[in-house]
């Protein structure tokens, strides 16, 4: 069996809407953070704009945060993509309220991981519909960034 390899998809960057905190639930503290059109995707076959998208959180209460994100993406010759982004983020408990303060933490310091999917009509994107992928994530006090990847 061949071993899977990555190659790089794409990177996102998206601006992020105050925090809407719904509270805590019984699976845990849940939140949503919008992200407002015009954040850019680039990648070596694929760009365009991220259209918007809404980044659902759920804080268990052992610390770990599953990331629930669905994006709209507007490619650079108008072709429209959704991209669901599920995974988890998690870290030690210091690192992680300095990342809820709003504060500038070095992604290198904690986990974010996702497993994205793509719905692409058929046609020049149709392979999107057809492979897996993971990605990688950042999160700044107004911004994120993801770096997308496909498994070959």
């Amino acid at each position: 069996m061949r071993e899977p390899g990555l190659e790089l998809l794409f990177e996102a960057t998206g601006a992020l809407s105050p925090t809407v905190t719904i509270g805590n639930t019984a699976q845990g503290l849940e939140r949503v953070i919008p992200i407002p059109a015009g954040g850019p995707f680039e990648g070596p076959r694929i760009r365009g704009t991220m259209v918007g998208g809404y980044d659902w959180q759920l804080t268990r209460p052992d610390g770990v945060t599953v990331i629930d994100a669905l994006y709209l993406l507007e490619t650079d010759d108008g072709v429209h993509l959704r991209c669901r982004n599920r995974g988890l983020r998690r870290g030690d408990p210091a690192v992680m309220q300095r990342l809820a303060a709003g504060e500038d933490v070095d992604a290198d310091e904690y986990y974010f991981r996702c497993v994205p999917e793509f719905s692409a009509p058929a046609g020049r994107y149709g392979w999107l519909n057809d492979s897996v992928f993971v990605s990688t994530g950042a999160r700044y006090p107004d911004a994120i960034k993801v770096r997308f990847y496909q498994l070959t």
